[in-house]
């Protein structure tokens, strides 16, 4: 048996070896080697620096300590334990206390500033140029100009971070895990698709057995499950009863959040002022394409206010709407109404049900097709290979390699090759499906960054998307299908990345432009030309009708405003706490936001909570998309507007689609985002093309 398993980085990770009681030794272990590689360059006289003994080693000193941890927080991500949990956790003060030591360290610094002060620095080709600021700007930014107690104060900063964040995260997981509601009767789940009902008779018979959970539903607070009950279920008590779980969610102990956000923002905050901030969004967004918190809360005031209009418009349509249909008089509706009534009033209006579509994307033709288009588009070929967990075997007909080991039955594993050259660009693996043990949302992470002209990428994608059932396979909505293109994206920038420096490879990325790979993929999801690759009925293999075709296109935009100041409030909120609130902490954190975007909030009957208590993406990780949730619709101006170029040409172009994997996907943060931008547009990105695509300009 290997011995130290999550230390063998350069194949594919064996995961039956993965257990948790490998974690600690191995993790141990790479610590000290970090430390060795760290000491060797404080041990460097000025004149000994090099670009390869001290810039390059910075670099290369702690891969092998990251990508051995990757794994274990993957696994904490998708096959949480006790046992894991436990061995992350004990090991997590330790990692993120060495992490955050590196740029504070200043026999480390003077190293650097020694190399950087040479006259051979100006003759360093760009790309390494750029790993020498980058770093220098690293170093910086964390801190290591200041005096000794400020430098001890951000590592311990930085440790109790990474611990709080860590709770979070399992409060969010345990709390969505531990609710769930039975129906006994069938006459509770009318209106319900069918393929609801199949899901929520499954959940019942793998949570209360074969005989009990035969004649029973349950739901729980997962997406597949609790979507469909808020968009269709005519019993509205169940709806409510799901609404009002989830508006709960981590309200109350054991899982209580608004004590862990309050300390996240306090330590944030007190980490920007040692480093002479005003707030932490100035210390998150410095390098990002916004550069500032005024900046981003300068572009979010702008989306909402061109949104604002629309949404009010819309939110007075429904309340009419509803009105007319129960013979009431208009009044604010209910939260838990607002799916509801926005599926009746789309259906009336367009005559369009999202479930008509969902027969169309069984989930093998849309990997297929996505991977298709790949092909098409930016000459990449995708395979898949068989695998093996737990002795259980996926074989994959015509694979003749042995299986590759995977962490749970589910997962698929796909090599990537550049179809010109039929080189191995890197593999991946996908991981679809929800299961107890598994973080919601959907991510795309990599596990391995080519480094050397021999060397691939490894990478992941995972999602928690409609399973499939006994009888019939998975069928997603079209929203799920965006969600698979979205994370592909981010997957195509890390695999197809050929940078020679893995922190400037792939999707490290300023993170205000690290969505536009992924973004941008999602407008195929709306082509009719892309969609025939992939979208076909599951049973008949036809391509979409053209009548139900037309009617997709003209609802896109329904309740658009509505979707933008959801969006633009969750940015506001994010923006808001970051910059102001964490300044003083006074009054209740629901009570303080409910004042701060009442304005953005729609007028309900019951008031919702915001998404604070549950928003993972600002408080699951010591940073994350903290101060920078704006990112998403920032990147939409830049996707909107790069794919006209595409559309200019023909959506399917190879020519233009080689030309962003070379300038955008193989570049990685080999040159600012913004100048990357201009390589592939050749000018500055204009927010036209979203307002229109949105139905808002």
């Amino acid at each position: 048996m290997n011995h130290h398993p999550f230390l063998q980085t350069k194949s594919a990770p064996n995961w039956d070896e993965l257990t948790p009681d490998c974690i600690r030794t191995d993790l141990t272990i790479a610590l000290e080697s970090a430390e060795n590689q760290l000491e060797k360059i404080r041990k460097l006289s000025p004149e000994e620096t090099t670009f390869d003994n001290t810039i390059k080693a910075v670099e290369r000193s702690t891969l092998e300590l990251n990508q051995a941890w990757g794994l274990v927080v993957h696994l904490d991500s998708v096959c949480n334990s006790p046992e894991l949990r436990e061995a992350h956790n004990d090991m997590l003060p330790a990692i993120s206390a060495f992490l955050a030591k590196i740029t504070l360290d200043p026999e480390l610094w003077q190293a650097i500033k020694s190399f950087n002060q040479k006259t051979e620095c100006k003759n360093l080709e760009p790309v390494d140029r750029r790993l020498l600021d980058e770093i220098v700007k690293d170093f910086e930014e964390s801190g290591a100009n200041l005096p000794e107690d400020k430098r001890n104060r951000l590592e311990e900063i930085s440790s109790e971070l990474a611990k709080v964040t860590q709770t979070f995260s399992e409060h969010v997981l345990d709390a969505t895990n531990a609710w769930s509601i039975t129906a006994t009767e069938e006459s509770e789940l009318q209106g319900l698709p069918e393929n609801a009902k199949v899901a929520a008779r499954q959940t019942a018979i793998e949570q209360l057995g074969e005989e009990k959970g035969a004649n029973c539903w349950v739901f729980t607070l997962h997406a597949p499950s609790m979507l469909p009950v808020l968009q269709y279920a005519d019993n509205e008590e169940l709806r409510k009863e799901v609404w009002s779980a989830s508006d709960r969610l981590c309200a109350e102990e054991p899982y209580q959040n608004e004590p862990l956000i309050r300390e996240i923002l306090k330590l944030r905050q007190e980490k920007a002022e040692i480093l002479g901030k005003s707030d932490f969004a100035d210390v998150a967004l410095a390098r990002r394409m916004a550069k500032t918190g005024a900046n981003a809360n300068a572009f979010v005031d702008e989306i909402l206010s061109k949104a604002l209009p629309s949404s009010r418009e819309e939110n007075k349509e429904l309340e009419t709407f509803k009105a007319k249909k129960t013979a009431s008089p208009t009044d604010l509706i209910e939260p838990w109404e607002v799916g509801y009534w926005c599926e009746k009033l789309k259906k009336e209006s367009y005559d369009f049900d999202e479930e008509d579509l969902r027969p169309f994307f069984p989930i093998q033709s849309v990997l297929s097709g996505m991977f298709e288009l790949a092909s098409q588009i930016f000459g990449l070929q995708i395979i898949e290979r068989s695998t093996h967990c737990h002795d259980q075997v996926n074989q994959i007909k015509g694979d003749r390699k042995e299986p590759v080991s995977v962490w749970h039955p589910d997962v698929r594993y796909y090599d990537l090759f550049d179809q010109d050259e039929n080189k191995l660009l890197g593999s991946f693996y996908a991981d679809w499906h929800p299961r107890s043990s598994k973080r919601g949302g959907a991510w795309m992470n990599f596990l391995r960054t080519a480094e050397k002209e021999d060397e691939t990428h490894l990478g992941l994608i995972c999602g928690n998307l409609t399973a499939p059932t006994p009888d019939t396979p998975a069928l997603l909505t079209h929203y799920e299908v965006q969600t698979v293109f979205h994370e592909f994206g981010h997957l195509l920038h890390h695999l197809c990345g050929k940078v020679k420096h893995p922190s400037l490879n792939g999707v490290n990325v300023a993170w205000d432009f690290v969505e536009l790979p992924s973004q941008i993929m999602e407008n195929w999801c709306w082509q009719r030309e892309s969609l025939d690759l992939f979208a076909r009925h599951h049973e008949t293999g036809d391509i979409i009708p053209d009548k139900l075709f037309d009617k997709m296109i003209r609802a896109r935009n329904f309740f658009e405003g509505n979707a933008t100041i959801r969006q633009m409030a969750f940015s506001k909120l994010d923006l808001f706490l970051h910059r102001e609130w964490s300044k003083s902490l006074k009054g209740g954190l629901e009570e303080v936001l409910q004042k701060e975007l009442g304005e953005f909030l729609p007028k309900r009957k019951s008031s919702p909570r915001t998404i604070a208590l549950r928003f993972s993406h600002l408080f699951s990780s010591p940073i994350g998309y903290a101060a920078a949730y704006y990112s998403y619709k920032w990147a939409e101006v830049l996707d909107a507007d790069a794919f006209t170029r595409f559309q200019s040409k023909g959506v399917m172009n190879p020519d233009t689609g080689r030309d962003f994997r070379d300038q955008i996907l193989s570049k990685g943060n080999a040159q600012s985002p913004d100048q990357l931008y201009r390589n592939f547009m050749g000018r500055e990105p204009k927010v036209d093309a979203l307002l229109q695509r949105s139905g808002l300009a």
